[in-house]
């Protein structure tokens, strides 16, 4: 009960400051969305709408002490958009019901979008930006070094690591958003000029490793080792990334519990575990879903009731191991929403990915600019790690997803922004393969951002 007092206490001091400061508000936001200190209670505050009070003094705030654009006006935040008003018409043209639990679950998808897109409004400096990715960096990190002690000191056991709530609730949500914190974890501490700022981000992600491994989740395995090599293969000295890489797999193999290493695998027998065949055969009912509703799809959060009509053998229904979910997110969204969604979504992420390499080929144009390089490659393996994820989780319309593409946006128009400042970024007599002078960026294949405005369409 005391916990429960101060978290409410704690909370409500702060809904102020989120009032005056909607930047605040959305750290607030973030920190109850990541670090879900609500449901680190036993009491009332177990069940408190906190975030809810917080968006309505955020936003509120907003068109008061900083009237203007809600959001920037970028083409993921128009995808978005476009995203939102497909699922939308799935859900007016669904052949079910529409019940609570969809109409719950809708909102709760508008608002993932609302706070995504004014995150691109309201983090418009570096200051801002670095406090934000801090802010998501240590709520998710509290989990994973919290839980990795527990696994360090406990053996892992044999019981199934799960979240503490929301987003992180499920062992697979649990390890994908672990997962995605990892490059938040390495580059953040890369970044930091304190040593012990920097091993403390470095224990961290250790940590963090275990945890995900003692989620048992063999989607969260995958996405993280797809992360990890990904963050290796940037690496300044892929030699030694990759001896390291080695010395930890050696590690593994040595310290790995035994029911992890039993259900890693099991990946390698893949017919004969009950799991993995209920895995195939969702994908394949969402396969059949598709093709039969390829425009608008069955409807937002339909799946459920679409697998029980479309189960080829309806005498296994009762089954346990049966996944009434896709199991993939990539199917998920185009059974749900149709195909036009699945374009619009895939779009989101490959724009971003796009707008990365763009800013990393600007700043390797030019000098001090380290600290955008390594944000470039923080984001660009926490999407990675997503986009791997979601080929096995059901998670296509995860919160922690669509907000990093929106401090991605927030980050290239800051960085652009910067990098206008010739005395504070220079420009390099070579980069990228390519002598660069007056016509340097067009011989990348890039505008000259000298003669550009901060938001020129060029960019996105």
């Amino acid at each position: 009960m005391v916990r429960d007092i101060i978290v409410t206490l704690a909370v409500a001091a702060m809904l102020p400051s989120c009032f005056r400061k909607p930047y605040v508000g959305l750290l607030v936001f973030s920190w109850l969305a990541y670090m879900r200190v609500q449901d680190l209670c036993w009491g009332f505050a177990r069940g408190m709408r906190f975030s809810m009070f917080v968006a309505i003094a955020m936003f509120s705030g907003f068109f008061v002490f900083e009237p203007g654009r809600f959001f920037q006006k970028d083409l993921r935040n128009g995808l978005m958009l476009v995203l939102a008003v497909l699922v939308t018409v799935s859900i007016i043209t669904t052949p079910y019901k529409i019940t609570d639990y969809v109409v719950t679950y809708y909102f709760e998808f508008v608002k993932i979008l609302a706070v995504a897109m004014f995150t691109t409004a309201i983090v418009n400096t570096q200051q801002r930006l670095r406090t934000l990715v801090w802010t998501v960096a240590l709520s998710l990190g509290f989990f994973g070094v919290k839980s990795g002690v527990w696994g360090v000191l406990t053996g892992g056991g044999t019981a199934i690591l799960r979240g503490p709530g929301g987003l992180l609730q499920d062992n697979n949500d649990f390890s994908l958003a672990l997962t995605m914190n990892l490059p938040f974890l390495f580059y953040l501490g890369l970044s930091e000029p304190n040593k012990w700022v920097r091993r403390g981000c470095f224990g961290a992600m250790g940590l963090t490793v275990i945890t995900i491994l003692l989620t048992h989740s063999r989607g969260g395995f995958l996405a993280m080792a797809a992360t990890l090599a990904l963050m290796t293969w940037r690496s300044r000295n892929r030699v030694i990334g990759f001896a390291l890489a080695g010395v930890g797999v050696v590690l593994f193999l040595v310290l790995a519990p035994q029911g992890v290493m039993e259900r890693l695998s099991s990946m390698k027998k893949y017919e004969d575990d009950s799991s993995a065949r209920a895995r195939f055969k969702s994908w394949g009912i969402a396969l059949h879903i598709i093709r039969d509703h390829p425009i608008v799809g069955i409807g937002f959060r339909n799946y459920q009731p679409a697998y029980m009509e479309y189960d080829p053998d309806p005498a296994l229904r009762g089954d346990t191991q049966i996944s009434y979910v896709a199991h993939n997110s990539y199917l998920q969204i185009a059974a749900e929403s149709g195909l036009p969604a699945f374009g619009v979504y895939m779009a989101i992420f490959g724009s971003t990915l796009i707008l990365l390499r763009r800013v990393r080929y600007l700043a390797l144009a030019r000098d001090a600019t380290a600290w955008i390089l390594n944000y470039v490659r923080m984001f660009e393996a926490t999407i990675v790690g997503f986009l791997v994820g979601a080929v096995f989780l059901n998670r296509a319309h995860f919160d922690f997803a669509y907000h990093v593409v929106s401090i991605v946006v927030a980050f290239a128009l800051i960085a652009q922004n910067e990098m206008l400042s010739e005395e504070a970024y220079p420009l390099r007599a070579r980069a990228v393969g390519h002598v660069v002078g007056p016509t340097g960026f067009a011989a990348a294949g890039l505008p000259d951002r000298r003669d550009v405005p901060l938001g020129h369409p060029e960019l996105g």
